[in-house]
């Protein structure tokens, strides 16, 4: 063979596994499947085309199997819209500031204690005393005006049992650098301990901190057994305390329960307030939060419980309104909030409602209309380039 007819023959052998391969690999369905699914069936050649080709042509099987791979593509990326739309209408049917408790687990109980287990380790160390656990905790991160923050300091093995721990120095101070000129004397904190268990309390406002925003670090120094080791604790401290708690009431409106809560704002700004709603078994059921600017004087931050919500939810009546916690953001600055006093507990209970007190309807914003709009016109059109054809 010539190599001008050998190098033809090859590029046409070429050409012709290219076209026929990407098909074969996205669909290896044979002709004989359009038949044994109707929702694949396509249009078939014409008569005249198929006469020109012989039966059984590779080229009639290769047509047919690109077309089904297109229509199984379709297939695909319409079944993804329909689960994007349905998906987005369900997360959106309630608003934001009224959502489920279940979707934000870590917000059901919001004051409890932050609890580590870390290491026995000395700063600049990379090595960890084995079989040596310290088990810290802290009430609090971000305080403001008269709070106070306790922190608790012990020494475990692997097993949990408690071993012996001495406290050798305990300061605070403020970051990021307490050797600066500018910093303020550390000052030095009171450990007492029971039961292999050490606390201490710091009230920044009854101390050198008490003109001081920032960040203030409680570094403990430790000894087991003659291995030591250091823990910090930093907390967020700012002076300001921007408003005070009012009474709280309750009304029906829009078909939902609005917890009304009063505020008498000594600074302007924009309030973030949030609180937890339980049924009347305790139950955890509901996130209600606020998040509006305000000016000063008495001034009311809406916490809506949705009515769909209460609808779809069901929750024992009466409910109870607990762990009200709120602050001023501070935009452009550290700290960026100053906190209102916690309010622990039971805050509120509620009325007694019957279900139909409640509207059923959905939450509706110009954004989710929006977004609903788009994506169901991508459903149509798939649905459309699917659909038979006369």
């Amino acid at each position: 063979m010539k190599p001008a007819a050998w190098l033809a023959g090859t590029v046409l052998a070429g050409v012709i596994a290219w076209w026929a391969w990407p098909s074969q690999a996205v669909a290896p369905a044979s002709v004989a499947d359009a038949a044994t699914r109707p929702h694949l069936a396509l249009p078939m050649p014409s008569a005249s085309a198929a006469a020109s080709r012989p039966a059984g042509s590779p080229f009639t099987d290769v047509a047919l199997r690109e077309r089904l791979a297109q229509r199984e593509l379709l297939q695909q990326r319409l079944e993804r819209a329909r689960v994007a739309l349905d998906t987005y209408r369900a997360q959106t049917r309630y608003p934001h500031e009224s959502r489920p408790i279940a979707e934000h687990p870590d917000q059901v109980q919001p004051f409890a204690p932050v609890r580590e287990s870390l290491p026995l380790r000395f700063p600049g160390s990379k090595a960890a005393v084995p079989g040596v656990r310290i088990v810290t905790t802290q009430d609090r991160v971000f305080m403001s005006g008269d709070e106070t923050v306790t922190v608790s300091v012990a020494a475990q093995d692997d097993a949990g049992n408690t071993l012996p721990l001495l406290i050798t120095r305990a300061v605070a101070f403020d970051l990021p650098d307490p050797r600066q000129a500018a910093g303020r004397p550390q000052l030095a904190l009171d450990f007492t301990g029971r039961d292999g268990v050490y606390r201490a309390r710091l009230q920044p406002s009854q101390t050198v901190f008490a003109d001081f925003a920032g960040t203030v670090r409680l570094q403990v120094m430790l000894n087991q057994e003659g291995r030591q080791g250091v823990v910090n604790f930093d907390i967020v401290y700012q002076p300001l305390v921007p408003a005070d708690w009012g009474a709280i009431m309750e009304r029906l409106a829009d078909g939902s329960l609005d917890f009304m809560v009063g505020l008498n704002v000594r600074q302007a700004g924009r309030y973030v307030v949030d609180a937890r709603v339980d049924d009347a078994q305790g139950r955890p059921f509901a996130l209600v939060s606020f998040n509006e600017e305000l000016g000063t004087g008495a001034q009311t931050a809406r916490l809506r419980v949705f009515g769909k919500l209460l609808r779809d939810g069901a929750p024992a009546m009466p409910l109870k309104l607990r762990d009200l916690q709120g602050f001023l953001l501070l935009q452009d600055r550290f700290p960026d909030r100053a906190m209102l006093p916690r309010r622990e507990g039971v805050v509120h209970r509620s009325g007694s409602y019957a279900a139909k007190s409640f509207s059923d309807a959905e939450w509706s914003s110009e954004e989710r209309e929006r977004y609903l709009a788009e994506l169901g016109r991508d459903v149509s059109q798939l649905e459309g380039q699917l659909a038979p054809r006369p």
